[in-house]
């Protein structure tokens, strides 16, 4: 078990879209709720709180799968590990971005006991 890189849980994904307003849309069509909503990302959530993060044309963020921590001393000790530097959010959030499996994008993010949706 020493190999391990970190753990969290899956908190969400990140995917292009092509038209932001209209995914938006046709998310919230599928029970989805708006968590935030800026002029270069979105991010839903269903019911049970998976997130769905939406990047439109010339948004900074990379497509990705996004995992939780609880506390900012596991994202401290994630980062150290992996020698990244975390990166403080607008919404609030605390983050990092890592290789993940088969070459894919791995965020590590921690929500602040005092995150709060920006709509």
């Amino acid at each position: 078990m020493g190999d391990i890189r970190f753990t969290g849980a899956v908190d969400h994904i990140a995917v292009k879209s092509d038209d932001l307003e209209r995914d938006v849309e046709e998310y919230k069509r599928l029970g989805f709720s708006v968590e935030s909503l800026f002029e270069d990302w979105a991010m839903v959530r269903d019911a049970k709180g998976f997130g769905i993060a939406l990047l439109p044309p010339g948004s900074k963020h990379p497509p990705h799968i996004a995992m939780r921590v609880e506390t900012m001393a596991e994202l401290e000790a994630a980062a150290e590990k992996e020698g990244r530097p975390i990166k403080p959010h607008r919404d609030g959030t605390s983050s990092f971005y890592t290789k993940g499996v088969g070459g894919q994008i791995v965020e590590l993010i921690y929500y602040p006991e005092n995150f709060s949706a920006a709509v």
